[in-house]
């Protein structure tokens, strides 16, 4: 959990037991339980974009292949040289 284990979560949680006077305990509970649901949010926001993104970039996918054949198919039309017509000259 955020690079920290356990044993040093629970440490950091007991000094801050020791150091916050219990009167603003509910106080800190409130504000750790708005953080986790701005956290929470923020999670589900990111993870809807990239599953947008990724729905988007799959639906791109098969365009961008017709695109390349028809590209393709077009440049080799015009690149297939066609036979030279001989010119009459007058005399």
């Amino acid at each position: 959990m955020f690079g920290i284990s356990w044993a040093e979560f629970v440490v950091i949680l007991l000094v801050a037991i020791l150091v916050i006077p219990a009167r603003y305990w509910p106080d800190v509970a409130r504000a750790l339980a708005r953080l986790v649901k701005f956290i929470r949010s923020i999670i589900w926001k990111i993870t809807d974009a990239s599953e947008k993104i990724k729905e988007q970039i799959d639906m791109e996918q098969p365009i961008n292949d017709i695109i390349n054949t028809t590209t393709k198919d077009v440049l080799d039309t015009i690149s297939v040289k066609k036979p030279k017509k001989k010119r009459m000259v007058a005399k």
